[in-house]
């Protein structure tokens, strides 16, 4: 959409608590929900085993374990013990567990009408995957949009095919370019996932993603830090030692402030690093630091750098 408020205050990225700050005057909190979504990635449909590194429990606070879990919590459930008591604030729920497109449309509507019944929900966000949205799944979105805040979020996570192949995404990135410009039209908001340190990309292969994501336009970002989950082919890898994982200091910081650099002032920063629901799911890396402190070390960086978000875009390349 491109028409948000952007940051004027040199050593900052424009952080999602602004946005929501600027667009509705009140702190906006997201409800994380697990609507009972599986993914083609998973059922057989595109793959079986899913992205290398997913085990949707440790990112999904509210996710069903299919192996010890028989049941999930109703929408309006999730919602009542996930909202901000304390708080006077507004909620988008946050469809996050899996892929939360992929559904018939008359179960999609069920969902999402559930989650705006509650007054205090002034918005939905949508994750899914980029090859899950047909033309009348984005008619059925678009709907929404006219009448609440909607973001999709689509994961993308590299713009280089050979990653996507090697992390067993089950999609190449001509795919995510061709949903984008689908979402485009509708007066959708636009957020992309990205994971850097994926195996085998360099820092000049992940600055490239940035690249791919300004040319077309998108309104959000979330980063991830590559994280090593039990239960997925990627700790297997791991304890081979055939992949390792950065160490926040003196490999992620840096290259996460390069990409921030690189990426056009209007894009949204959703999220600056991963986070795993709980340590006991968490093989690597462990890091001290919660969200906060990530935030509070990558500003003091582009500080110390005299940078800030978009100030290293090429604007004879992007737009």
């Amino acid at each position: 959409m491109n028409n948000h408020i952007q940051p004027n205050q040199p050593g900052w990225y424009y952080r999602l608590s602004s946005f929501f700050r600027h667009k509705f005057a009140t702190p906006v909190y997201k409800i994380p929900l697990d609507a009972g979504f599986s993914c083609p990635n998973r059922d057989g449909s595109t793959g079986n085993s899913g992205c290398i590194y997913c085990y949707n429990p440790s990112f999904a606070p509210f996710s069903k374990n299919s192996d010890t879990d028989s049941t999930t919590a109703s929408i309006s459930e999730q919602i009542s013990r996930g909202k901000k008591k304390k708080f006077q604030a507004k909620h988008l729920a946050y469809f996050q567990s899996y892929t939360n497109t992929y559904a018939p449309l008359e179960q999609l509507k069920e969902l999402y009408d559930e989650a705006l019944d509650d007054p205090e929900v002034i918005g939905l966000s949508i994750a899914t995957r980029p090859d899950c949205v047909t033309g009348k799944t984005l008619d059925l979105l678009e709907e929404y949009a006219r009448r609440c805040h909607l973001w999709v979020e689509y994961g993308l996570q590299s713009a280089h095919d050979q990653t996507l192949e090697y992390i067993n995404r089950g999609h190449n990135a001509d795919s995510f370019a061709r949903a984008v410009k689908q979402t485009h039209r509708r007066n959708i908001y636009i957020c992309a996932h990205v994971i850097l340190g994926l195996p085998g990309e360099t820092p000049a292969m992940m600055l490239k993603t940035i690249d791919f994501l300004n040319k077309l336009g998108i309104d959000g970002v979330k980063f991830h830090h590559l994280q090593v989950i039990k239960n997925t082919p990627l700790a297997g890898l791991y304890a081979q030692g055939e992949i390792s994982v950065y160490d926040k200091e003196e490999d992620y910081i840096p290259i996460l402030c390069d990409c921030l650099e690189r990426l056009a002032p209007h894009i949204v920063i959703h999220r600056l690093a991963s986070q795993a629901t709980t340590e006991e799911l968490l093989i690597a890396p462990h890091w001290a630091k919660g969200a906060g402190q990530i935030a509070a070390t990558v500003e003091k960086e582009l500080k110390t750098r005299d940078s800030y978000q978009g100030c290293r875009l090429d604007r004879n390349e992007n737009p």
